[in-house]
């Protein structure tokens, strides 16, 4: 199902972080998601991902959602398929009642096979680099095969090398997945993205796609700046 958000306010205290945000994304797009920090980025993706409210307006999003967040927190003493099996039990039995008629059971071998982890895979978790850990952080998104996928900054500290990785990595993911792409890096939205999103103080100032956009640093300074 497209994801829609419809009039969505959110405030903490007196600061209002989102003003009535709309925006519909279909399925199969990978929507990238801009903005400078403070823009309300990180709260819309935790509206969405029902860790918070919106104060007013509707979410309509699928059941299926898989998260990767900036600071991607893991288990450094387990081995990755260990963590992968154990991660994949969680999502599918998570307080002892079976959600089978919910969430499809994963075959994590297949899925650290698609991440490109097969090597990594008796390794423990701490042994990794960053971009490994990404790999697994992104396996374990893809857990319960989500409708939606939406990535936090998934290449914050990778090298040139696993930049290269990752972005084909989540290209490829975007063939099978709706995708969210919350970055700061303009350039990634241009090479992964088929839509973008620019929010600055809570409020949606662009929503494009990205071949009808000429310059798109450009088009960033022009709805960012106060």
């Amino acid at each position: 199902m497209a994801v829609q958000l419809t009039h969505i306010n959110k405030s903490f205290g007196r600061q209002q972080v989102l003003r009535d945000v709309t925006l519909t994304i279909p399925d199969g797009q990978i929507l990238g998601l801009l903005g400078p920090n403070g823009a309300g980025k990180s709260t819309l993706m935790k509206i969405l991902i029902g860790l918070w409210r919106a104060d007013s307006g509707e979410v309509k999003a699928p059941l299926r959602i898989g998260y990767l967040p900036e600071n991607n927190p893991l288990y450094d003493e387990m081995y990755v398929s260990e963590y992968l099996q154990f991660m994949a039990q969680m999502t599918n039995d998570p307080y002892g009642a079976s959600r089978s008629e919910e969430l499809p059971i994963t075959n994590v071998d297949a899925l650290i096979d698609r991440v490109g982890l097969t090597p990594e895979r008796h390794k423990h978790i701490r042994e990794l680099s960053k971009g490994y850990r990404q790999r697994v952080g992104l396996a374990q998104a893809l857990l319960g095969d989500p409708e939606l996928l939406i990535l936090d900054e998934p290449t914050t500290g990778l090298d040139p090398n696993q930049l290269v990785e990752i972005r084909s990595l989540i290209r490829d993911l975007g063939k099978e997945h709706t995708v969210i792409l919350s970055t700061h890096i303009m350039q990634e939205v241009r090479e992964m993205c088929d839509r973008v999103v620019i929010l600055h103080h809570g409020q949606l100032q662009a929503d494009r796609l990205i071949n009808e956009i000429e310059d798109l640093e450009t088009l960033f300074r022009q709805t960012t700046n106060d």
